[in-house]
């Protein structure tokens, strides 16, 4: 063979294996994540009926895949977010806490997120929804691998802000519903107020349907991030929906969700990708718990979630806190109909997606995720994960081990009197799952097991220090 046909067969073979043309043998991914959702809503973990309204379409999501009871997230809205995108403990991002005031924060450009890993293994990435993890110029997130996005760039509170007495008069900015594409810096779109509260979740689902569309239209593999704003206060069903159920708003609203999510299932059918989907339904803490009476809101736009049989909603170290729901469906892939209480944790999805998806997960900082791919396909029926360290936004509050807990700190709700203990608490999380029982004697063995796993993560903060809080970019490790 002459030498320049040699280098065009070369070339050939190059094209074929880029990453272009491999990714068109990649499976799409749909991840729905939800705000403020408890464990004991949907129909598959005991909820739906009891909570005032079926849950057909999630339950059959959860029906046709693997149920996990023990998915765990972090406590709260911004380093859940943080972990589920970088694959990290949000302490190690600067994202531990959700920010207050108008200052900068959110992921630095050092941080590779699951939109850029998936992004560079050839998929096309939209987000639609509530970001929580940057809202200045650099820090949105069509900055950090995301080609598009629609969506608003904090939390759905701030929807309120224009109908409270004296906000006004405080010259504070209000805050935008945005849109954007990767190279571009976002558009406001129009503000986020009350009347577009509950219409803005009909919206996202409707740019999440069109982008997969146009993405199989364009045979590239796709990956749709839906991080809804339900169920996050003020609760508002969309018009639609109001009086739906029967049983007040929180079931209307708990109709929306089911409802949302069955079209999405409907579209990957009628675009005919739905066996080559990874479709996710979960959530980023546990649920609303507002005190009516307390403050000013109202029993209109105030529910408590539910938990389900777990202590304690988001702010807290308790499980309510840390177990939301979670299905996970790939037909032919991942076993139908199965459930499992095996450990995952939030920063999990970022290895696990990348290993499925043949992304590269960085080598030069710590990821604290587990790949679990082989434990979701099936080839092992352990997670492989132990516990982890619960976090109350940059405190230790204990540590989770197998079906144990160790406490250090706890706080009821997020406005309650914080105890730190001189011993530990210790509850076994399956004779006692509402832990109250202080069990450390004679049960002092625990703290042996599940330490360990502490020390070393403290450990590692040292040899690798956490990126402050609002670190100005461009951000290089020391």
């Amino acid at each position: 063979m002459k030498p320049i046909n040699i280098l065009l067969a070369l070339l050939l073979q190059f094209l074929l294996l880029s990453p272009l043309a491999l990714a068109k043998d990649k499976p799409n991914i749909v991840l729905i994540f939800m705000d403020n959702f408890g464990w004991g809503e949907p129909g598959f973990n005991g909820g739906g009926i009891i909570r005032g309204a079926e849950t057909p379409r999630l339950d059959q999501l959860a029906n046709e895949g693997l149920r996990l009871t023990n998915f765990n997230v972090e406590v709260q809205c911004t380093p859940s977010r943080s972990a589920l995108m970088t694959g990290r403990y949000a302490i190690r991002s600067g994202n531990g806490t959700i920010p207050l005031g108008e200052g900068v924060y959110g992921l630095v450009q050092w941080e590779v997120t699951m939109a850029e890993m998936l992004s560079k293994a050839g998929y096309a990435t939209g987000m639609f929804g509530k970001w929580h993890l940057g809202r200045t110029k650099g820090r949105f997130p069509t900055d950090q691998g995301f080609d598009e996005w629609y969506g608003v760039p904090n939390s759905t509170d701030e929807s309120v802000y224009t109908s409270t007495p004296g906000f006004k008069a405080s010259g504070l900015p209000e805050t935008y519903v945005m849109h954007g594409k990767k190279g571009e810096q976002p558009k406001k779109i129009r503000p986020y107020r009350l009347d577009y509260r509950p219409l803005i979740d009909r919206d996202l689902t409707d740019r999440a349907m069109d982008f997969m569309a146009q993405q199989v239209k364009s045979d590239k593999p796709f990956f749709v991030y839906l991080p809804y704003t339900a169920t996050h206060f003020p609760t508002m069903p969309h018009p639609d929906y109001v009086g739906k159920s029967g049983n007040g708003i929180w079931a209307d609203l708990l109709m929306q969700i089911d409802g949302y999510t069955g079209e999405i299932i409907d579209q990957l059918d009628k675009l005919g990708v739905s066996d080559n989907t990874i479709l996710i339904f979960t959530a980023d803490n546990g649920p609303e718990a507002l005190n009516v009476g307390e403050t000013n809101l109202t029993v209109e736009t105030a529910v408590h979630g539910s938990s389900g049989p777990w202590r304690g909603s988001l702010f807290t170290g308790f499980e309510g806190a840390l177990r939301v729901p979670f299905a996970i469906r790939w037909p032919d892939k991942i076993q139908a109909g199965k459930s499992s209480d095996e450990i995952v944790h939030a920063m999990d999805l970022f290895p696990t997606l990348a290993g499925i998806a043949g992304g590269d997960v960085p080598k030069d900082r710590v990821i604290d995720g587990k790949n679990m791919s082989e434990f979701f396909l099936g080839k092992q029926e352990t997670s492989g994960r132990d516990g982890f360290v619960v976090y109350m936004g940059n405190d230790i509050f204990g540590v989770k081990w197998r079906n144990w807990k160790v406490h250090f700190k706890e706080q009821d709700t997020w406005d309650n009197v914080l105890r730190s203990y001189t011993m530990p608490r210790v509850y076994n999380l399956l004779s006692d799952p509402y832990e109250k029982d202080n069990v450390l004697f004679p049960n002092t063995w625990v703290l042996k097991a599940a330490l360990p796993q502490l020390e070393e993560h403290v450990a590692s903060l040292k040899q690798h220090p956490p990126i402050p809080m609002g670190a100005a970019d461009p951000y290089e490790p020391e």
